[in-house]
């Protein structure tokens, strides 16, 4: 499948990309290995695992039997990515880094220096698909639909799906743990990073208030208005959000208790006047949406999807697709409509579409 072709897989240190590497050298690729250091404000600490991740690495290449290069990327990581991150957060989104990261980063930058060295193509660990149909490249979502990645990869174009292998697409996690342990790779069990692209799993709000100051206002009641507290800045809380509030309440409640037991959910922030509203019950009225606008419209295929025809879409990881169809679109932006109310749906994620298993693309929820 792969002779007489040069790929370089991007190995992070975890399972996925180790498998990815071996089974490539399995069918024939001639295999490089590069590791990229994107990050480098906090090196030292607890949460940046970058120094395991690089031994790592170079333990799994030594027993697939491939070079490793390691690469420094955090100049164009922090004004690529991180600086926009930061904007956003500003502004008072909740935007997501990994989307960025992986339009801007790992298949761009990364894209554009394996080629230069000679390469064909790239390879990572993501739980995706890609394939040709009809003169043109398609995304498709993993067979393991419980760790499909597609949503994090819908910015790609057809000239980075192109260039790009994703071996783990036919796979399930319990089978590429199973690979791993087979070849002898000590990763095989180690756990998956679940933090920020490349700046790992930290207290989140600590982290961001090294780079936006506290800002505190009011937390109010948004059905009566009624001041139940304090914030620290509405830029580090989140449509949906109940931990980290402080306003009492308890999630659920007991049989029996009246309303006031119920857990609070930020389920609106007025930047203007540094005010966050919450409101009582996950199921409260003012947490559900059947519409939302988006916009950074990005397709896959260059052609945007057709007008109210039904798709699926997800407005953030790890949900449900929904049913739903695009009522309106033009270059700029679209109004989705959902066959069923939406929770918590959040300004700057990711509206991400989908017909079937092909992911079309998708857009910036405003």
């Amino acid at each position: 499948m792969g002779k007489g072709k040069t790929v370089v897989v991007g190995l992070s240190g975890g399972v996925d990309s180790a498998v990815a590497a071996l089974l490539l050298k399995q069918q024939g690729w001639d295999v490089r290995g590069l590791f990229m250091k994107n990050w480098e404000d906090d090196d030292a600490d607890d949460y940046c695992s970058s120094r395991q991740d690089l031994i790592d690495v170079m333990s799994v290449a030594d027993i697939i039997g491939i070079d490793v290069d390691v690469v420094n990327f955090a100049a164009e990581y922090r004004e690529r990515v991180f600086a926009h991150f930061l904007r956003e957060y500003r502004a008072g989104y909740t935007p997501n880094p990994d989307v960025l990261c992986n339009s801007e980063i790992k298949f761009s930058v990364f894209l554009e220096h394996a080629l230069r060295t000679g390469a064909d193509c790239i390879a990572t660990g993501h739980y995706a698909g890609v394939r040709e149909f009809a003169g043109a490249f398609q995304l498709l979502k993993a067979e393991d639909g419980t760790k499909d990645q597609s949503y994090f990869l819908h910015r790609l174009n057809q000239q980075q799906l192109a260039k790009s292998v994703f071996p783990l697409a036919g796979l399930y996690k319990r089978e590429v743990r199973k690979i791993a342990e087979a070849a002898g790779l000590h990763v095989a069990l180690k756990k998956d990073s679940t933090g920020i692209c490349f700046i790992g799993e930290r207290p989140f709000k600590e982290f961001l208030m090294r780079y936006l100051p506290p800002a505190k206002g009011e937390i109010r009641a948004l059905e009566d208005d009624r001041l139940l507290g304090e914030h620290d800045g509405v830029a580090y809380h989140t449509i949906g959000q109940r931990k980290g509030l402080h306003i009492g309440g308890v999630k659920g409640g007991k049989s029996g208790d009246s309303g006031d037991h119920e857990a609070w959910f930020v389920a609106r922030k007025d930047l203007a006047r540094n005010i966050l509203y919450v409101v009582q019950g996950h199921a409260h009225p003012a947490l559900f949406t059947d519409e939302l606008q988006a916009g950074a419209l990005s397709w896959v295929a260059a052609a945007p999807p057709h007008t109210h025809w039904v798709y699926t879409a997800k407005t953030r990881y790890r949900q449900a697709d929904a049913p739903c169809e695009v009522d309106r679109l033009d270059a700029d932006s679209c109004l989705i409509k959902f066959a069923e109310p939406q929770w918590a749906v959040t300004p700057g994620q990711s509206l991400v579409l989908y017909e079937s298993r092909v992911c079309l693309g998708g857009g910036v929820i405003a």
